[in-house]
């Protein structure tokens, strides 16, 4: 006769667990997130990103993002700690390593070497000399998320830093979040100074300067967005919106030789699991049971880059509509007539032509 009160008390002792753990222990506090309707007028998918050329195949492990110095060598992060460079002749050699699995933007220094943003210890230089930690810190606390840089011609450093409170392996959790940890900040080399410039940001990514370095364009993921920001006249230190309602986050952006700008797009929501991000008791249970967050995001599932003029008007697309080369592109960077891609879920860096576009 006591087996049922028992099992009652039983049952709703575990109820209460469950429900204090997704929601008293959750590690988000999270608000809607708006996801753009699917554009009217966008460029329609192609197949063009399955004729990639695969460069260092079983030679690299998610190279997230490359450069190419004066001298027409290629270099790639890796999540082994490796920085990769390859030849003219595509061999590649390991280069310097670094003991991170979190090397993202990557950029060459007009001093020799390349900058590299390390999401767990933050703005390095390296050169065949060594590795330099040239910050790791802002206005007292540490820089968490250190995600992609640029360099000016007077040595001046532009990065971001995607969220101040999730780290490289938690980004889906801002997504989730979406609130604004995001920030836009500037190096200065002759101060050993690093600085705020914008805060706020809607998960903050790619980062790259116009032509006559007047302005940076940079990129919010989450936001489906890129901003300008000017460097330069009238509207010195102001943001204005450069290009909004992506059909996906935006991830790197690299300028190209003729001025344009391309941009990498994730796909960061799985088609038919929308709902999710209009639900806080959702999204609380989705973070609290990771292996949910698989799920729910589909940057595995297919690739999108994208070229836009100085207007943010966008001139060019491609895609693997299907994933079948190349999926969770995150970096697209344009050099003698050839897109090289980067991403998270390969082992290789895609080689793409331009001439037959």
């Amino acid at each position: 006769m006591k087996l049922f009160p028992t099992c009652l008390t039983f049952l709703l002792a575990c109820l209460l667990a469950i429900f204090l753990q997704i929601f008293y222990f959750s590690p988000i506090s999270p608000d809607f997130l708006q996801i753009p309707p699917p554009p009217s007028n966008f460029l329609p998918k192609n197949n063009k990103l399955q004729e990639v050329i695969k460069l260092g195949e079983g030679h690299l492990k998610g190279p997230e993002d490359t450069c190419v110095d004066k001298d027409g060598l290629l270099y790639a992060v890796s999540r082994d700690g490796w920085i990769k460079r390859m030849y003219e002749n595509e061999t590649w050699e390991n280069w310097k390593k670094i003991e991170s699995d979190a090397l993202l933007g990557i950029t060459t220094s007009k001093n020799g070497g390349v900058i590299v943003c390390d999401a767990e210890i933050g703005l390095l230089k390296v050169t065949d000399d060594g590795v330099t930690v040239l910050a790791s810190e802002i206005n007292g606390s540490r820089i968490r998320f250190a995600d992609d840089v640029i360099e000016a011609s007077d040595g001046s450093l532009y990065f971001s830093v995607a969220s101040t409170k999730f780290g490289f392996h938690d980004w889906y959790l801002d997504v989730l979040e979406a609130k604004p940890h995001g920030q836009l900040l500037k190096y200065d080399p002759s101060l050993n100074q690093t600085s705020v410039l914008l805060q706020d940001l809607g998960f903050t990514n790619g980062v790259a300067l116009s032509a006559e370095e007047d302005y940076l364009v940079f990129c919010e993921t989450w936001k489906f967005r890129c901003q300008r920001y000017w460097l330069k006249g009238e509207n010195t230190g102001k943001a204005e919106l450069f290009i909004d309602n992506l059909p996906g986050g935006p991830d790197n952006i690299n300028l190209a030789p003729d001025g344009t700008f391309w941009i990498a797009l994730l796909e960061l929501i799985a088609e038919g699991r929308e709902f999710v991000h209009y639900s806080k008791a959702l999204k609380h249970i989705v973070a609290s049971f990771p292996k949910l967050i698989k799920q729910l995001n589909g940057v595995f599932k297919r690739a999108s880059v994208m070229n836009v003029r100085a207007d943010g008007k966008i001139i060019k697309k491609f895609d693997d509509p299907d994933g079948k080369v190349m999926t969770f592109i995150t970096s697209v960077l344009e050099y003698k007539d050839h897109l090289f891609l980067g991403s998270l879920n390969t082992n290789f860096v895609g080689k793409l032509s331009l001439k037959s576009t």
